[in-house]
């Protein structure tokens, strides 16, 4: 009994998605999870799998990224998920879907009660786009993992979804990595983290955080008790944004995975997260490459390490 069917890169196009369409829309096939990434779907094809979803009764995993989708075939996607009650994960990645498309979708959210995965990376969403969907989440009870990197949902962006995570209590991934959320956007998600009780892993690696924006998030950091893994990779906070993180390690008793690569961190900041770790039990990686650590810093976590057994990863900087 066939359950798993993947057809990646294969150059399907419409007509050969009608045709998968009509089969698992009658349920004559058992599918549980179909791959048709990388394809030429277009928003037709998209239509008739949006029509196949509203019968189907099997589907749970449906990959459709990297094809010809707009925001005309989200929304045929959006309408099939208030209908639908059995797909729990919808990858939608890498097709420009746009502002209009994350409408769709989060107007679904508001009443779909199976999805836990969403993943629309690089969709061409910017802060219309966030603000629908963060506005679903205040209402979403199921959504557990929401994956929107690589797109331009900047400061006004962050905001929404920050709003949102004050109230969600089932968000506990979120990945926001190269969105332009700058110093304000990291600002209102450190504001958020102090009320969200969900929220284990976020990433908002690439976003242009200063040390203003790790000082926010630091302050997060000492009163969250859920968020796991940070990842805080390729933003120039710094000397300051390290010791603001510093501090709040020595406090935090939850986090577990922190990434702080390409972070312009010098050997003061070095030592900051030093000293944290003489106190801090918890975390088990503290990832630091491609810094500008010297021997200073460097000595300063090897002295560290004496009293905690963090997998460090470190690379010097030679000036």
């Amino acid at each position: 009994m066939l359950t798993t069917l993947d057809l990646c890169n294969n150059q399907i196009g419409d007509v050969e998605a009608q045709s998968l369409s009509v089969a698992f829309q009658h349920n004559t096939v058992t599918l549980t999870t179909l791959d048709l990434s990388n394809n030429e779907i277009a928003d037709v094809g998209a239509q008739y799998l949006g029509d196949a979803l509203q019968h189907n009764t099997t589907l749970i995993t449906l990959n459709i990224g990297g094809n010809r989708i707009s925001e005309v075939g989200a929304q045929s996607l959006g309408d099939a998920l208030q209908h639908n009650k059995t797909l729990t994960t919808l990858n939608l990645g890498w097709n420009q879907i746009g502002d209009i498309g994350a409408q769709s979708l989060g107007n679904a959210l508001q009443r779909n009660t199976t999805l836990t995965t969403l993943v629309i990376e690089s969709t061409g969403l910017d802060n219309i786009g966030a603000q629908y969907l963060g506005f679903a989440l205040q209402h979403n009870t199921t959504l557990t993992t929401l994956d929107l990197k690589h797109n331009g949902i900047g400061n006004v962006g962050a905001q929404s979804l920050g709003a949102a995570l004050k109230h969600n209590i089932a968000l506990t991934t979120l990945i926001l990595g190269n969105n332009r959320i700058g110093e304000v956007g990291a600002q209102s998600v450190g504001v958020a983290l102090q009320h969200n009780t969900s929220l284990t892993i976020l990433n908002i690696g690439g976003n242009g955080i200063r040390d203003v924006g790790a000082q926010s998030l630091g302050s997060a950091l000492q009163h969250n008790t859920t968020l796991t893994t940070l990842e805080l990779w390729s933003n120039p906070i710094g000397d300051d944004g390290a010791q603001s993180l510093g501090c709040a390690l020595q406090r935090n008793t939850t986090l577990t995975i922190i990434n702080l690569g390409h972070n312009r961190i010098g050997n003061v900041g070095a030592q900051s997260l030093g000293d944290a770790l003489k106190y801090n039990t918890m975390l088990t990686t503290l990832d630091l490459s491609s810094n500008q650590i010297g021997d200073v810093g460097a000595q300063s976590l090897g002295d560290a390490l004496r009293h905690n057994t963090v997998t460090l990863i470190l690379s010097l900087f030679m000036p």
